[in-house]
């Protein structure tokens, strides 16, 4: 799949008055994810939590992992019909809204919800999957943010990546 995902990005700051203005308003390209089957695009990155707003570094070209310890990531995920991530965990709290198209969320143990455009999923460390059985591709804005690792009786449970590579 060649990506085709673009995503104006408008971030706002202060000037030297403390007025607000844009500082930022440009486009972010999708990169090719699960060997080109899908596409990531991160619209922002925090390095800290609390986030500092006097920090205006632009992290979203930045390499990164799936997750920014001890800070968090805006990402936009295009998964077209017919693809079906591997099973995964961050180390991490995942707000995930479906923007557009549909697609089926999967648990380790089998467990599918059906999701349509405007559902919200709160992900907190579990073993997971995106599948879309869709016609069209499914769009999905994540914000990830740091999180400790989730237990299971008392034991730490570790994150699973697979194959996903942002």
């Amino acid at each position: 799949m060649t990506s085709t995902m673009k995503i104006r990005r408008v971030v706002t700051g202060h000037d030297a008055s403390g007025k607000a203005i844009v500082t930022i308003d440009d486009v972010i390209e999708g990169r090719p994810v699960l060997g080109g089957d899908a596409a990531f695009s991160v619209m922002w990155v925090s390095a800290t939590t609390p986030v500092d707003n006097d920090d205006a570094t632009d992290r979203a070209r930045t390499p990164i992992g799936l997750v920014q310890t001890g800070g968090s990531v805006l990402r936009m995920v295009d998964i077209p019909a017919g693809v079906r991530s591997p099973l995964h965990r961050t180390q991490s709290l995942d707000y995930g809204i479906v923007l557009s198209g549909e697609i089926d969320l999967e648990l380790d143990d089998g467990h599918i919800t059906h999701l349509d455009a405007g559902d919200v999923v709160v992900q907190r460390g579990t073993i997971h999957a995106w599948i879309n059985r869709g016609r069209s591709t499914a769009r999905m804005a994540f914000v990830l943010l740091d999180a400790k690792a989730v237990t299971s009786n008392g034991v730490a449970l570790p994150p699973v990546s697979h194959d996903i590579k942002p």
